[in-house]
């Protein structure tokens, strides 16, 4: 035993060595890969700052906004803050280059859509779209803005392809506050499953998939269920553990001799899990992670639930998970508070899917396509996880309509880059991982960008005393009064 690990971990060690071809020419890939995105843009120089933008987001700064960016790449600061946050330029062309690249690289038959909102806390009042809301980042209710995602999960990998901003309906009655924010006369309210359905509708045919997945706070709306069933998308949504259902498979109630025949009662999906004998549960094993097998047991059932105003709904079959307590890695998507609940010694997810749709009957999934379909939420969660933690997707310094929407963009176009630099240095280095490729990056960037020298001080320090005296001058001009200047003190 002691010499199979030791083996073990020797072809481990030898996956680590990175070979100098990982990196040597990653700078001029990335020039290559942005040139697409420039010939959507209309002017020279915003083709220019897009490239310079993406550079700082794969920086090494620890807060990428514009202002940082702009000491990091040398450019004056209302160049970049201009581009992000009130230059003109349309991101959706942008997003039209994206996608065809995820589908082409990634596109798989049995491929995933994963809708997931993600939440950008904020302190103010003045950023578009904010609001006291439930905040997923910070698990509680509190001041933020949140965006619907469009994901897509592939057999090995991930990447986020589109996104909608979501405007509360105070700030689309609003007319003063648009103004402020630039909100087009587009922008307006929807509901989230709305834009969900929106980008399904725009981009479902180009990205080949076999499942749309979500979270409960999409999964309880039963007109979404019923605008995929429609579509003839096969989905698995999480539902909160307070939905109602019938079991359609429970012995039927005996029958008294009068009247109609009894059927199964409704409900909490709660109660009838826990009704569940012992021998009812699926072991099954999902994924490797990094302590060990990820598991859960699973118990599946054709249901019926309840619409609104206590319609009967469709058959649909109902998934429930099972995870110790003590496992505390990610595997399922959670919205909202009810999205789970647990005894003594485990937590439970439950999810809907359909059993027809579109005027097709549906084979009933096996439970290691259904966990498959349930991973696919950890892995958008994954990928809001690189971008945050990577590129600065949630270090925006932005207040306007635009300025969010350009900062995305730019912020997925950086984290796919990273990804197809990943892959391609796992032919290379087979642990290589995407946190050291932006490393190895960032450290290129800083050798093009940071040449220190008595010049390139200069600029700096010039650079932060025109900002303090800017900003020393602005508050007085607000006070009708004339700035006076700068006593020289001596240095004691």
């Amino acid at each position: 035993m002691a010499l199979t690990w030791a083996q073990r971990r020797e072809v481990l060690l030898s996956d680590c060595i990175v070979s100098p071809d990982v990196f040597t020419p990653m700078i001029d890939r990335l020039a290559a890969f942005v040139v697409p995105d420039q010939q959507a843009l209309e002017t020279e120089a915003a083709q220019r700052n897009m490239h310079l933008y993406l550079q700082g987001l794969l920086s090494h700064l620890p807060s990428k906004n514009a202002e940082d960016i702009t000491t990091f790449v040398d450019v004056q600061r209302q160049v970049l803050q201009a581009f992000i946050g009130t230059a003109p330029w349309d991101h959706r062309p942008l997003i039209e280059v994206l996608v065809p690249q995820v589908a082409c690289r990634l596109g798989h038959p049995d491929g995933i859509i994963a809708f997931d909102p993600s939440s950008f806390p904020k302190r103010g009042t003045h950023s578009v779209g904010v609001k006291r809301q439930w905040c997923g980042h910070r698990g509680k209710v509190d001041n933020c803005q949140v965006g619907v995602f469009m994901g897509y999960v592939g057999d090995d990998e991930h990447a986020l392809l589109d996104f909608r901003l979501s405007l509360p309906q105070e700030w689309a009655r609003d007319q003063q506050r648009r103004q402020e924010c630039h909100v087009p006369p587009q922008g307006r309210y929807q509901t989230r499953q709305e834009q969900c359905v929106e980008m399904l509708d725009e981009w479902g045919d180009q990205v080949p998939h076999g499942w749309v997945t979500g979270d409960d706070e999409l999964g309880r709306h039963t007109q979404f269920r019923r605008e995929l069933r429609e579509r003839g998308e096969r989905y698995v949504l999480g539902v909160p553990c307070t939905t109602t259902i019938r079991d359609l498979e429970a012995a039927r109630p005996e029958y008294g001799g009068r009247g109609r025949h009894p059927k199964a009662p409704w409900q909490s999906v709660t109660a009838w899990r826990q009704s569940l004998p012992a021998d009812a549960w699926t072991h099954l094993t999902v994924r490797d992670g990094e302590k060990g097998p990820v598991a859960i047991e699973m118990v599946t059932r054709r249901v019926q639930t309840r619409m609104e105003h206590k319609r009967t709904g469709p058959e649909e079959w109902l998934i429930v998970t099972r995870r110790p307590l003590s496992d505390d890695r990610t595997l399922e998507a959670r919205a909202s508070r009810d999205a789970i609940d647990q005894d003594a010694h485990s937590r439970h997810h439950y999810y809907l899917t359909p059993t027809d749709g579109c005027g097709v009957v549906f084979k009933e999934p096996s439970f290691e396509e259904l966990a498959r379909v349930i991973k696919a939420g950890a892995c958008i969660e994954a990928s809001f996880k690189r971008g945050k933690g990577e590129v600065g997707m949630d270090e925006y310094q932005v207040r306007t309509w635009a300025g969010w929407h350009h900062h995305m963009t730019l912020s997925l176009m950086a984290v796919w880059f990273l990804s197809g630099e990943t892959h391609r240095g796992q032919q290379l280095t087979p642990a290589l991982t995407l946190p050291q490729v932006r490393y190895g990056l960032s450290l290129l960037l800083l050798e093009v960008y940071c040449t220190p020298g008595v010049d390139y001080i200069c600029r700096q320090v010039q650079r932060q005393l025109q900002r303090n005296e800017l900003a020393r001058f602005y508050h007085h001009r607000t006070r009708k009064c004339l700035p006076p200047r700068k006593l020289r003190r001596d240095i004691q």
